[in-house]
Formats: C-alpha cells, structure tokens, sequence
C-alpha cells in the first residue's frame, strides 16, 4: 500500500511537471531536468507518465534518461562530486587524483556510499580548464586540486 501511494505521487508530480512544459519545442530534456531537480532523479514511476505527456515510448523516454550521464535511476547521496574527467584535468594528474579519491571513498563511478552521504561522478569537462584538475562539490566548481584538497574534500564529504 506505501508503495503505491508513493508511485501515485511520484506520478501527479511528475504529471504536474510534464503539464508545464509540454508545450515548449523539444520538451524532453527540460521535463527530465526538471523531474531529476524535483525529486533528486528520475523515478522509475515517472517515465510513463512522460511518456504518455509526450506521445511518446517508455523505451524512448529511458533511452534518454540512460543515454545522458547527468540524469540519475536512483537517488544521490546528500553530497554528489562530480570529478572532471577531460583532457585538461588528465594532463595536470587528474586521473590519479581521481583513483586517489575513488579509494579513499571506497567507492567506484556512479556508485552512492553506504549510508547515502556521497555520491561521486564522472564528468567530461566542467569548463574550468584553466584550473586543472577540476572537479564540483554540491554544485561548487573546485580548481587546482591536489592530493591534499583530495583528502580534505573526502574527510568532509564522509563526515
């Protein structure tokens, strides 16, 4: 019964969502950004309901929200890193600051901790090449990492 009070009311949000922005020329993006902003990511209870906003196929619908690395299946920790993963940031040691912060959070790519306190992501550039390596902490672009702002930023984030 909680489930399907919980789908009910994932489906008149996302509904509600799909209303205000249907109209709009290619609304597909704009709904799932919005939906992802609503609940944190895109509800499996959600797709049918886009889908049939949109005339369009279930499949359709997840084929995007599989396709583009920022929409999230399942919810995110309350901190989400996302480490950028582009060249600038692989030639100034991004790569090994990377491993470095994947091991001492314990966790590999598009993975959420344990107890739902980080969620870490790749990036493929957040335009902060001039500051590599770079990488966005709750929506904060840090730049000019280094192991030290590494274990500073997963001892914070654990916390």
């Amino acid at each position: 019964m909680q489930i399907q009070t919980a789908d009910a009311e994932i489906a008149a949000r996302a509904g509600a969502i799909v209303d205000r922005h249907k109209a709009l020329e290619g609304p597909l993006l704009p709904i799932l950004h919005n939906i992802q902003d609503e609940f944190g990511y895109v509800p499996a209870s959600a797709l049918p309901v886009i889908a049939d906003g949109l005339n369009l196929s279930r499949a359709e619908v997840h084929g995007v929200v599989s396709f583009y690395h920022d929409y999230r299946e399942a919810p995110a920790g309350r901190h989400v890193i996302k480490m950028c993963r582009a060249e600038a940031c692989q030639s100034m040691g991004g790569d090994e600051l990377a491993e470095k912060l994947l091991g001492l959070l314990g966790l590999d790519w598009h993975e959420t901790n344990g107890n739902g306190s980080v969620t870490i992501e790749p990036v493929y550039c957040l335009g902060l090449c001039a500051c590599a390596p770079a990488a966005m902490v709750d929506g904060e672009v840090i730049g000019r990492l280094d192991a030290d702002a590494v274990k500073v930023l997963a001892k914070a984030v654990l916390a």
